[in-house]
């Protein structure tokens, strides 16, 4: 079964022989190796390359251990790179390459090669790709299906195929399993045995339990405003333990280079400026998040919250949670100032859009009630409420454009509507 990955497959396409090292990163089996060896490949077949002209080395495979060193790697690609014709390199797991920042920066500097590498998560970081080529790695993040990939697969009703992904995410394996049982007991052993472990690995985290209790702290919160200290103070008065703010920073950090968790920082709208703290944290697959917290806290509102900022992010979008402030005066004539919050504020150049997540809107009072801070932004971008169930999108009374979660979903043109 093939699962078409077009976004990723395009940028890839886009930067064919730009002289860069182009480098897939994104969580573990999310199909990153599928993209590169399946997909582009294909891509490049079809385009009339000679097969020869495609070096394919996993590096996670036994059978080309040797080829982890660099001594023998090199001397192997400058035999097959016989000819003038373009080359096309494909490295996956590279950073089990002893001294590969040199042997890829020596790939680059040959006219006829082109170099594709995907990295493990755990030692292969978005911020290391900036670190270690010096402006010559160029970064395609990927991330775990869509929604709108899964159901390209899913033989169900949207509805259902939306019950499934919402319980068991969108990491591709999930789509070939067929067992609940069996989905439940691959994601719990996958977060346990490989993503822990990795930032464990990784990090040299000395108090694994910590780490494991701060995940499960932000699983039972996503989409909630926190920060260090609250997570501080929760350890002490629900844990009885004492840990530092500075310690859970660092452990947050951790989970989001790992790429299991994401944040949006908080925008003051009309006064143009970020608001460092609080923050809200999401989770890139919410089958992890699930399994992290033994499938017992599932609320499809923020369930639902979470998998529209994964689509954002998706999509391209800079995404940040809107505050506007009012000063108002109470009863007393005092002055007080009150915050109203925007779920999503959405940047991709000159393109902002405001949107609220709602699960359901069962009258005129929540109507009002979503969209009173949407109406209080000062400003004419395009305002929009995302709801479970809603008929064809339409604009209501105030212009704010009302759709269902599927024609978000489902429509990669949906906001432009």
């Amino acid at each position: 079964m093939e699962i078409k990955r077009d976004i990723y497959l395009n940028k890839l396409i886009s930067k064919k022989h730009n002289g860069l090292i182009k480098v897939v990163t994104g969580i573990r089996r999310c199909g990153k190796s599928y993209l590169l060896f399946n997909l582009f490949k294909d891509h490049l077949l079809e385009e009339g390359t000679d097969e020869p002209h495609i070096i394919e080395i996993a590096f996670d495979s036994y059978e080309n251990k040797r080829f982890c060193n660099p001594d023998v790697l090199y001397p192997y690609l400058k035999e097959r790179i016989k000819s003038d014709g373009m080359y096309y390199v494909l490295l996956d797991e590279v950073q089990l390459l002893g001294e590969f920042e040199s042997v890829l920066n020596s790939l680059i500097r040959m006219k006829n090669v082109d170099v594709y590498v995907t990295g493990s998560n755990a030692r292969f970081l978005s911020k290391d790709v900036i670190t270690e080529f010096r402006g010559r790695g160029d970064e395609v993040h990927m991330y775990p299906l869509s929604f709108a990939e899964f159901m390209s697969v899913y033989s169900g009703t949207k509805q259902d195929g939306w019950n499934e992904y919402m319980l068991y995410g969108g990491l591709p394996p999930i789509v070939n399993i067929s067992s609940s049982e069996e989905k439940i007991r691959f994601l719990k052993a996958l977060f346990e045995e490989t993503y822990i472990s990795d930032i464990v690995g990784r990090h040299n985290v000395r108090n694994r339990t910590e780490l494991e209790e701060l995940l499960n702290i932000l699983s039972s919160a996503i989409g909630s405003l926190t920060n260090p200290t609250k997570l501080s103070a929760i350890f002490k008065t629900v844990k009885k333990k004492t840990i530092s703010n500075t310690t859970i920073k660092r452990y947050i950090d951790y989970l989001c280079d790992s790429f299991l968790i994401d944040s949006a920082v908080r925008y003051d709208i009309k006064g143009k400026k970020y608001i460092d703290t609080p923050v809200k944290y999401y989770f890139t697959d919410l089958g992890l998040r699930n399994a992290r917290l033994n499938f017992r806290q599932l609320e499809e509102t923020h369930a639902m919250e979470n998998i529209i900022f994964n689509e954002l992010k998706i999509r391209g979008f800079n995404v940040d949670v809107g505050v506007i402030t009012l000063n108002q005066t109470n009863e007393k004539g005092h002055g007080i100032r009150k915050q109203l919050e925007i779920d999503f504020v959405c940047n991709k150049g000159s393109k902002r859009y405001y949107i609220q997540s709602a699960c359901a809107i069962p009258d005129r009072a929540k109507m009002e009630q979503e969209q009173r801070s949407l109406m209080l932004t000062g400003d004419f971008f395009k305002k929009i409420i995302i709801t479970k169930d809603a008929p064809a999108p339409y604009y209501n009374d105030n212009g704010v454009l009302v759709m269902s979660v599927y024609d978000f979903l489902l429509n990669e043109g949906s906001l432009d509507n």
